[in-house]
């Protein structure tokens, strides 16, 4: 179970009181947030003790204590602290205190800079009242890109983390200098620094992206257990590590299929992890042989054909052959002619021509293959103006020639969220980065942006819209994937590391029951069933709709075009009267042909008779000529 100790007013609300007497039931305690400004005073039988930034959790013995990757961390304050409450018999080690690689490093010159501010405010008596450890100045460089992660660390040799430092100090200089008018630090004093750091906390230090696929076992409808982690393989390859790996297939054999993007290949592993085979950039003309091999998402299919989205393609999916041949593109979108940029790539020089040819964006984010054996795929590569006008296709579904086959039967097209106002801060479509099918053919597809996860019926039509953009329960920061075990729905959240399971409710349940029973041909069934739906939701279109169609199905025509009239389906309505008019004519086939003799051949018969007795009538034979 997790739970969450949250301050809402301004401090001093006891929450470091309360996550320690939580903790003594608790596995592990988190700090998400905030910096060596919070003060948690907490008294044992040890003793006092005032944490900054450790958590209260590390009294406990059994308790893993971490800082998170939302965390700012002043490494000399948390040095000092350790030793004190060392210092009064508490034991922490790398085993119970963890830092996270993505936490930001709260740097020598933020209390510097924040303490001279403090002193320069105070001089017109309008002080923050800050406590000068540089929390603010920390973070506002965080979000400015001029800072350290804990994992940074770890790399201080390489040339790309020396170059972000010089060029983090060059900016610092600039400010403390211009503003404060304070010395410059030096690089070589800043490098020492970073190195003795590193040299302290590299045991505590945990690789967030540690190159590994953990395989979970769902034990009941709420737990899950870990069956195995797998950071390394087994067999003939020179690498036997992942590094980076992105997603995964399992086929119905148990071999796995891993986008080893680090090492730029997909591998194929047997269910023990041994070493198969690997599939690797092609060589062929169609594809760029100066960029990097970069698989990102990928599907195989019954006879082991992969279809892999990989970084900086825009030519649609790489397919390969199950003998790891290369056979081309699938999915391409349809080449269109833009005359802007044509004249803009005339005009460019060579240099800013390549550089435009050398980034361009991948054309599918995600993709899933039904139990049809079709290919689903997603993108977010959408503008407000492609979609509105339906010239983008946020959602494909697509045959074996690559051609998209989604039906989009429903009122609008599928696109997520239907109405584009500012909602969370955002404004213009969804953002579909994801998608999943069950085996009836309905499917989800989750939108990155403002949460929202849809489901659609095989027709395009809408039946469910939930989430959101929030930390309660079904809410997420940053969703980024969505599969299904049987008709559960799991979304991973990026921001957040963690898997919600949502379970169909009775409400739901009845839906997926009335589409199955209608597609297993008992209309009747189906019909009732959605009258169960509407019965707990009269709002809901598509218990109207089902009905209908139900009734349609049954020939009762006139009965569900007043359900298809009651929702605007304009669609279905026309084709319920037409087969409505066509039974009609069939039943009064009779009175109709009466009403035609009467109408219209019953007067001419008698517009004929008369005639003829005119004729008659004037004929020379009946003159009187005497």
């Amino acid at each position: 179970m997790l739970t969450a100790v949250t301050g809402i007013k301004w401090g001093d609300e006891g929450k470091g009181r309360v996550i320690d007497l939580l903790a003594e039931r608790a596995d592990i305690v988190v700090r998400y947030q905030g910096g060596n400004n919070a003060g948690h005073t907490v008294v044992t039988k040890q003793g006092k003790f005032i944490l900054n930034l450790l958590p209260s959790g590390i009294l406990h013995p059994n308790v893993v204590c971490v800082l998170a990757d939302g965390m700012v961390v002043d490494l000399e304050h948390l040095s000092n602290e350790i030793a004190d409450i060392r210092g009064k018999g508490v034991s922490v080690t790398p085993q119970n205190f963890k830092l996270s690689a993505r936490a930001t490093i709260s740097m020598p010159w933020h209390r510097i800079q924040d303490d001279l501010e403090e002193e320069r405010l105070a001089q017109s008596g309008v002080a923050f009242g800050s406590t000068r450890r540089g929390i603010a100045y920390a973070y506002s460089d965080k979000y400015r890109k001029k800072t350290l992660r804990l994992g940074d660390l770890l790399h201080l040799d390489e040339p790309y983390i020396q170059v972000r430092l010089k060029t983090m100090l060059e900016a610092k200089n600039l400010e403390l200098a211009g503003c404060y008018h304070q010395e410059p630090m030096s690089y070589p004093a800043l490098l020492a620094w970073c190195q003795k750091q590193a040299k302290e906390f590299l045991p505590y230090i945990c690789d967030t992206g540690n190159n590994r696929i953990v395989q979970l076992e769902r034990t009941d409808t709420e737990n899950f257990e870990v069956v195995r982690i797998i950071d390394s393989i087994k067999g003939d390859t020179d690498v036997k590590t992942l590094s980076g790996p992105t997603d995964i297939c399992v086929t119905d054999e148990g071999e796995l299929y891993i986008c080893d993007k680090g090492n730029h290949r997909i591998l194929k592993l047997d269910k023990n992890l041994n070493y198969i085979m690997e599939f690797t950039k092609p060589i062929d003309s169609t594809f760029d042989q100066s960029t990097d091999f970069l698989p990102d998402k990928l599907e195989v299919d019954d006879v082991g054909r992969v279809f892999c989205i990989a970084d900086n393609v825009n030519k649609g999916m790489i397919k390969y052959e199950a003998d790891g041949s290369f056979t081309g593109f699938y999915g391409a979108s349809p080449v269109t002619y833009d005359w802007t940029d044509y004249i803009w790539k005339k005009l460019a020089t060579k240099a800013q021509r390549s550089a435009l040819e050398a980034f361009v964006p991948t054309e599918y984010d995600n993709l899933y293959r039904d139990s049809e054996g079709f290919i689903f795929a997603c993108t977010t590569n959408v503008s407000e103006q492609g979609v509105d006008s339906g010239e983008d296709e946020p959602i494909r579904r697509m045959n074996m020639l690559g051609n998209n086959i989604l039906i989009e039967n429903g009122n609008f097209n599928v696109i997520g969220d239907v109405y584009w106002g500012n909602a969370g801060g955002y404004k213009g479509p969804s953002l579909i980065t994801d998608i999943t099918a069950l085996d009836s053919g309905i499917y989800f597809a989750v939108d990155k942006v403002r949460g929202h996860i849809f489901g659609y019926d095989t027709q395009g039509n809408m039946l469910f819209a939930f989430g959101g953009n929030g930390n309660m329960d079904g809410y997420f920061k940053l969703p980024s994937a969505i599969d299904h075990m049987g008709n559960d729905l799991l979304v991973l959240d990026a921001q957040n590391a963690s898997i919600t399971v949502f379970t169909p409710t009775e409400y739901g349940n009845l839906i997926y029951q009335a589409i199955a029973e209608y597609d297993a041909g008992d209309y009747e069934a189906s019909g009732e069933t959605w009258r169960k739906v509407m019965a707990m939701n009269g709002n809901y279109d598509q218990a109207y709709i089902g009905i209908g169609r139900a009734l349609m199905r049954q020939g009762e025509y006139h009965e569900a075009m007043k359900y298809f009239k009651l929702k605007w389906d304009t669609t279905n309505y026309s084709k319920a009267f037409k087969q409505y008019r066509k039974m009609w004519v069939e039943e009064h086939i009779g009175l109709i042909f009466l009403l035609i003799f009467l109408v219209f051949i019953l007067p001419m018969i008698v517009g004929k008779i008369k005639k003829i007795k005119w004729e008659i009538d004037t004929a020379d034979i009946f003159n009187d000529r005497t």
